[in-house]
């Protein structure tokens, strides 16, 4: 597991998530463990390293 650190795009407050590199490509919803607002999350994993990350709101 990969551990990553992100900014909530709602209430900005620094999330730690672990990521399952045995997927090299994810894109999935979770709420923040802060505010519990959905945030879309998406990256790529290529050798065992973070390659790309972003975390979204999602526009309701």
């Amino acid at each position: 597991m990969l551990e990553h650190f992100f900014s909530c795009p709602y209430c900005f407050e620094e999330i730690s998530m672990l990521l399952d590199p045995s997927v090299s490509k994810q894109n999935y919803i979770e709420d923040c463990e802060v505010c519990c607002n959905p945030i879309e999350l998406s990256f790529e994993i290529e050798e065992s390293e973070l390659h790309f990350f972003e975390a979204n709101s999602i526009e309701q």
